[in-house]
């Protein structure tokens, strides 16, 4: 069986295995889930070294508490509750690193990104995060105003518009009401505007 169809193999599957002492199946899992890992943490952390050991640090809770995991909810949805609450944690402590100011993401480098990003602002229905940030001339901007909200706004921001989470999952992941969710992801994505159409003043 080749690498690539290892990987596919169900959860839960690799779950059983990695209870039983299989430690490729555990890598099986570390590998198909690392990338969207990271990538989370980096977008709430706003730090790739930060963002690094976070992740590493996510797995290492992962193996150890593997034998607790009920399977209640997807083991995705689990990895990733771990590697949010450890990233929240840390910003509350303080520990993000110091972010370059807007003015200087927007200088006339980005000229033509702050124009694109203003025939966005324009149009009647808010600017979806995602389709903003799959623009590379818009990607420094998008993150800085992103790193404007508060960790509990950015987080549910990355996690519905960038990652793509289903409302129930994201309630389940910061184990808050879905009726939460909503309500703060609309506020969320209301204060981005504002941040962004900021940048265009």
């Amino acid at each position: 069986m080749t690498e690539a169809a290892n990987i596919n193999i169900d959860d839960a599957v690799l779950v059983e295995r990695c209870r039983q002492g299989d430690s490729a199946a555990m890598e099986r899992l570390i590998l198909k889930y690392q990338n969207r890992i990271y990538n989370v943490i980096l977008k709430i952390c706003a730090n790739a070294d930060d963002a690094a050991e976070l992740a590493q640090e996510t797995f290492v809770k992962v193996i150890e508490n593997i034998g607790k995991f009920e399977g209640r909810s997807g083991f995705y949805t689990w990895a990733f509750r771990i590697a949010v609450n450890l990233t929240l944690n840390y910003c509350q402590r303080g520990g993000r690193f110091g972010l370059k100011s807007l003015d200087a993401e927007c200088d006339e480098h980005h000229g033509q990104a702050r124009q694109q990003l203003k025939e966005l602002l324009d149009d009647d229905s808010s600017p979806d995060p995602a389709v903003v940030a799959a623009n590379k001339e818009l990607c420094e901007i998008v993150a800085g105003a992103l790193m404007k909200l508060d960790d509990a706004q950015r987080t549910v921001v990355v996690l519905r518009d960038i990652e793509g989470m289903k409302y129930a999952q994201i309630a389940e992941v910061l184990d808050i009401e879905l009726g939460t969710v909503r309500s703060r992801l609309s506020r969320a994505r209301s204060n981005l505007r504002g941040i962004m159409e900021a940048i265009l003043e």
